[in-house]
């Protein structure tokens, strides 16, 4: 059995697992996170008991913060030999293995930490607590973990520019009203509900959610070569002369650290010309 860094596995039973994602100071995802999530599904995709597995974060405040700016040019590992980057490798078997996953989410989750969610087949998130956020466009780079193709197709046209070219943070009550979550609940009805959702799925049969995942993702999850599209953009973006001065200043104020400046994003992000 593999030793995460980053994660902890309960199993509350052989068909029902949760995860907790713990990355001090602020639940950055780095490339090791990449490499750890990999991990963690080629455990899904093998074992035969396994049916849903929920994702949380020991931090109250971030669920997951966003990327690792500062470790953004590393090559990213992969446990084993894939024709896809590692990223996108995660985000597509994470959507179409057998396993039904789902974020519980408190704290902020902003970047690739919303694109994480997305991931997910399904998003639950704490009414008082959790924001959402895709702040990549006022730093001067484009989404490139697959938030644009999630959020076309969740949101609609409209509400996916609002979100993208806005770079805003959204509580989860505005989340679920866009149709970006499944449901704003409550913060001490939260961790109840998931868990009784889970345990529910975990009684069923796997070949019949299995199937029915299957289907259900026909017109749901994107083509890889949709995802590819965007991860160049990101990439050239990020290399313009001018998004490193930006992102230089963002750095300065506090981006990536505890504080202020991460505690309200959306707010900082609009405010860096």
């Amino acid at each position: 059995m593999s030793t995460y860094q980053q994660f902890s596995v309960n199993r509350k039973s052989p068909a029902y697992w949760r995860v907790t994602f713990q990355n001090p100071p602020i639940n950055l995802l780095d490339p090791d996170t990449i490499f750890e999530l990999l991990l963690l599904l080629d455990q899904f995709e093998t074992d035969p008991d396994l049916k849903v597995v929920v994702f949380d974060s020991a931090d109250p405040d971030y669920f997951i913060a966003h990327f690792d700016m500062t470790r953004a040019g590393e090559a990213q590992k992969t446990p084993k030999e894939t024709s896809h980057p590692a990223w996108i490798d995660f985000i597509h078997r994470l959507a179409t293995n057998s396993v039904v996953s789902i974020a519980e989410v408190r704290g902020r989750a902003r970047g690739v930490g919303s694109e994480f969610t997305l991931a997910c087949d399904m998003r639950f998130a704490s009414q008082e607590k959790a924001i959402f956020g895709q702040p990549e466009v006022a730093v001067g780079v484009i989404p490139g973990g697959g938030s644009i193709e999630y959020l076309s197709r969740l949101v609609g046209r409209g509400r996916s520019l609002e979100i993208v070219l806005g770079s805003d943070d959204f509580n989860a009550t505005e989340a679920e009203r866009y149709g970006w979550i499944n449901r704003a609940i409550p913060d001490a009805e939260l961790d109840g509900f998931v868990d009784n959702l889970a345990k529910r799925i975990s009684t069923f049969d796997k070949q019949t959610i299995r199937e029915a995942k299957k289907l259900l993702n026909r017109s749901s999850v994107p083509e890889i070569s949709e995802f590819m599209e965007s991860r160049t953009a990101f990439i050239s973006s990020a290399l313009r002369p001018e998004t490193q001065t930006i992102l230089a200043k963002a750095i300065q104020l506090g981006l990536g650290k505890q504080g202020d400046f991460e505690l309200h994003l959306g707010q900082g992000v609009g405010n860096l010309e």
